[in-house]
């Protein structure tokens, strides 16, 4: 089946602009109890407060996590809007479900600044990710076997605020870039291969495996860098060392998993809401119509960093606008861009504009 650059960009950009990050889905639950009612209500209790620390590790730093607030279902119902259930079955005395609960952002910024946690909540769009593998000297990107992309693409499938995806490996992807092109940061081919997935970014994952003579074991080294146009290269490594029994599938897992969340601390601490810090700027945007500023419109509206939009002047080809945000210029910048909207300044205006268009 041949599938065509449009319907990927299409797929995946329609996937990140659904992103909720107030809403955790999918939370399984299966539980065994005296009567099937009571087993419904234990279920229900124990997938809330599943869905509530989900969401908390979501917006918080790693290091953060084993110190955030222990909730009790019945302490985090007032941070609940409202939840739904699918796939429910029941017996006389085991219910199991898929449920998916909403929760209260107004409500949970408050616990977390009372708290005194930072936390980020702008989504990333998404990040392609090309693992290369060394292997007896070779250097492997779409060859098969390739154990290293093999584990990045088993991962556990979890919303967070930095989709990551692997591309299909086709014919195209291969004409794109190759194994040697990707090591050379080839920003031409890197760009070209992100924008058929609708992605911002690349992440090159160029993983090692050597053996530790002295400690008799092997070590995956991972020399990471991401490629785009919102973040500085930069290339970190981090070195893996296999433990006691753990099979060399499991090592690969292991890293790429904690890559993962190396991966998405970073954003994060780019990204961190900054309430002590507010500033206002007064932008001009260039439309087509009123039908275009409907559109910013709703993209401004998901921009986490933004306090308010005040509009003081709407004509048929511009407007002006006063926008009210947290942190400083160059997080409003990048939290825009990921709303596909950009933000210059041109001759000591400042100047919001839509990625892909045309400035007139």
């Amino acid at each position: 089946m041949v599938v065509s650059s449009t319907s990927i960009y299409a797929q995946n950009q329609s996937q990140a602009l659904d992103v909720n990050v107030f809403e955790v889905r999918d939370v399984a639950v299966d539980v065994t109890a005296e009567t099937a009612a009571v087993a419904r209500e234990q279920a229900r209790a124990e997938g809330k407060a599943r869905a509530f620390q989900r969401l908390m590790e979501r917006l918080t730093l790693r290091i953060e996590h084993s110190g955030l607030p222990q909730l009790s279902a019945e302490e985090i119902s007032p941070y609940v809007k409202d939840f739904s259930v699918a796939d429910e079955k029941t017996s006389s005395v085991r219910y199991l479900a898929r449920l998916t609960f909403h929760f209260k952002p107004k409500e949970v910024r408050g616990l977390l600044t009372e708290s005194g946690f930072s936390f980020a909540e702008t989504v990333s769009k998404p990040v392609l990710v090309l693992p290369v593998f060394q292997n007896a000297g070779a250097l492997i990107l779409w060859d098969e076997p390739n154990p290293w992309r093999e584990a990045w693409n088993a991962r556990s499938k979890t919303r967070s605020l930095v989709p990551t995806l692997l591309p299909l490996g086709d014919l195209a992807d291969i004409a794109t870039i190759g194994a040697d092109q990707a090591m050379d940061g080839d920003q031409q081919r890197l760009a070209a291969l992100a924008k058929r997935y609708g992605a911002s970014d690349t992440l090159v994952v160029f993983g090692v495996m050597r053996i530790d003579a002295a400690q008799a074991r092997r070590v995956l080294d991972v020399y990471f860098t991401r490629f785009g146009r919102q973040l500085q290269e930069q290339t970190e490594v981090i070195s893996f060392p296999q433990k006691k029994g753990e099979t060399v599938s499991a090592l690969l897992a292991r890293a790429s998993q904690e890559l993962t969340y190396v991966v998405e601390d970073n954003w994060k601490r780019d990204n961190l809401l900054q309430f002590g810090n507010s500033g206002v700027i007064p932008v001009v945007l260039a439309i087509a119509g009123l039908k275009d500023w409907v559109s910013v419109r709703a993209r401004l509206g998901g921009v986490a960093v933004l306090r308010r939009t005040e509009m003081v002047l709407l004509s048929k080809d511009e407007v002006r606008l006063n926008l009210h945000f947290f942190g400083d210029t160059g997080q409003l910048a990048l939290a825009l861009e990921q709303a596909d909207l950009k933000l210059l300044q041109e001759g000591g205006t400042w100047v919001l504009g839509q990625v892909g268009k045309k400035d007139r």
